[in-house]
């Protein structure tokens, strides 16, 4: 039988294949779950493939057109080529058997290859996680909203809050963080360990690429564009946007 590959493993492939580090995010804004919905998100899929390291569904906005969008949001799934590795945003963080329930959705039900966790419950509440040997996490330290300051920036003696999460990621070879690029500047970057990245806050958010510069960092680095993609540059195709994302997160690293 053919060993499966790691989600590192396969994003790192998937990187190198296309020389692409764009996370192409599906924060579709749909009114409904029709099947002209469904198409609509197929073609988005379609377009950027050749220029995606990466899909990163936002189950939310599926979640919110019921259990058709949540059927939906399945199908989606299975649709994205099998190359090209999907990271469900979903930030879970429970206790117990809840997050073991929520890890079974992820993992088995809609076969994600990674998933976004809210770790603020504490190391126990990853665990449920951590049994799916070879799938990947990314854990929330320092988010790209404004309310960062509010815990995550915050200090905890000498260390930062951001930074005791990012311990949580020591010894996991799967395991990563979400660093918002409106909030990544320089001495955020050198205070966490070289883990493999998810970067949200480019384009609509107004993130600065020039944080990346330089950074040096070998663990692979994920910069997701949703609505830059999906709900701009109207004058242009989708395939053309998420080139010109490619291009100018490639021309920053």
């Amino acid at each position: 039988m053919q060993a499966v590959m790691s989600f590192t493993a396969k994003l790192r492939s998937r990187i190198a294949a296309t020389g692409s580090n764009l996370c192409v995010g599906l924060d579709v804004r749909a009114t409904d779950a029709s099947e002209a919905t469904k198409r609509w998100i197929l073609d988005v899929i379609e377009q950027t493939a050749p220029h995606a390291a990466a899909f990163k569904p936002n189950a939310a906005y599926f979640e919110a057109l019921g259990w058709q969008g949540v059927k939906m949001l399945e199908e989606i799934m299975a649709a994205i080529p099998s190359d090209i590795p999907t990271v469900l945003d979903v930030k879970r963080g429970d206790i117990g058997e809840t997050q073991g329930y929520y890890a079974k959705a992820c993992f088995d039900v809609l076969k994600a290859d990674a998933v976004t966790l809210n770790p603020y419950m504490g190391r126990d509440t990853l665990e449920p996680f951590l049994k799916y040997t070879g799938k990947g996490m990314y854990l929330l330290g320092v988010t790209s909203n404004p309310g960062a300051k509010d815990i995550e920036l915050q200090k905890s003696g000498e260390r930062h809050i951001y930074e005791l999460v990012a311990d949580m990621t020591q010894g996991q070879a799967e395991a990563g963080l979400v660093v918002g690029l409106t909030n990544a500047a320089p001495d955020v970057l050198s205070r966490i360990p070289d883990v493999p990245l998810l970067i949200p806050g480019l384009g609509a958010q107004g993130g600065d690429l020039a944080a990346l510069k330089g950074c040096g960092r070998q663990a692979p680095l994920l910069v997701n564009v949703s609505r830059g993609i999906l709900y701009q540059d109207e004058d242009k195709t989708f395939a053309e946007r998420a080139e010109m994302w490619k291009r100018r997160i490639q021309e920053a690293l």
